[in-house]
């Protein structure tokens, strides 16, 4: 008798969980991906005093994606992993990353809009806040995310942005300089829920790819979807160009998760196709400097 209850506890006793991660860097503005076996039902993962969802990743494999904020100072992290009872708890030590300066001259009523703007900014401002609370629970994609130009990023995610000689907020987009009229193609597949003219992004499209996830494409010179469009990798959803706040054409691809900005070619290379389709971490370099 005590065997068999033994046996019956044995059987109902929490399954180790494992957890490993995968990241081009772990430093502020990076993606990891993390991964969870030995969970049965669907995990609760917390991290950077944040709930990051989970998806079915492959195998009987869980998976999360986690944005590490520009913020975040370097130092000895945990990810917290729960299953019904079962505990896991991972490291991830996050290192210091040194973000270039980039000086640029632009429209001086892009850097100190005029008075008659300030409502606009203030309403498009709100508009793209309750975008990013409205993300929903489940996941959209299922494919890895594509590039949306061909071309190579030119200007680092996290550069800290002097415009007209006046100190502005870091870069939280990556550029790619890309001519004028190339089409943008979705990043992944998603719901629109922006396709229309921002004061300081210009032409611009915004693609939920749903657990708070989006992709924001920026400076278009024209829209080729509308909200509320369902759109596949690859599809095309507009054409590059030099409306907004720019210097000349090209596209500023910026990618929010959970409330924060990360660097879109790190989301590349943690669930991104690579040119043959054979890898799908894309080995781009990160383009940060110390001159």
């Amino acid at each position: 008798m005590l065997a068999a209850v033994l046996l019956s506890a044995g059987l109902f006793a929490a399954q180790p969980i494992s957890v490993t991660h995968a990241a081009r860097a772990v430093g502020p503005g990076e993606v990891v991906l993390v991964t969870i076996a030995g969970a049965g039902a669907r995990p609760d993962v917390h991290a950077f005093n944040r709930t990051w969802p989970a998806f079915a990743g492959t195998g009987h494999a869980w998976q999360s994606l986690i944005g590490i904020d520009l913020a975040t100072a370097p130092g000895r992290y945990e990810v917290t992993v729960a299953a019904g009872a079962a505990r896991a708890v991972h490291p991830l030590v996050v290192t210091a990353r040194v973000f270039p300066t980039r000086r640029l001259s632009v429209d001086p009523a892009l850097v100190n809009p005029p008075p008659e703007a300030a409502e606009r900014i203030a309403r498009e401002s709100r508009e793209l806040a309750a975008i990013w609370d409205a993300s929903p629970a489940e996941r959209l994609w299922t494919e890895a995310f594509v590039r949306p130009v061909p071309d190579p990023a030119n200007s680092a995610f996290g550069t800290h942005s002097v415009f007209n000689g006046e100190p502005r907020a870091q870069h939280t987009g990556a550029d790619f300089l890309s001519p004028s009229g190339r089409p943008v193609n979705a990043p992944n597949a998603g719901r629109v829920v922006l396709a229309g003219s921002r004061y300081f992004s210009g032409n611009t499209v915004v693609i939920d790819h749903g657990q708070g996830l989006f992709s924001l494409l920026a400076h278009l010179s024209e829209i080729d979807v509308a909200v509320g469009a369902i759109v596949s990798a690859g599809d095309v959803v507009g054409k590059v160009g030099a409306t907004g706040r720019v210097t000349g054409p090209h596209l500023h691809w910026t990618v929010r998760l959970e409330g924060t900005s990360v660097d879109p070619l790190s989301l590349l290379y943690v669930v991104g196709a690579s040119r043959d389709g054979t890898d799908r971490r894309v080995r781009e370099p990160i383009l940060d400097s110390s001159r």
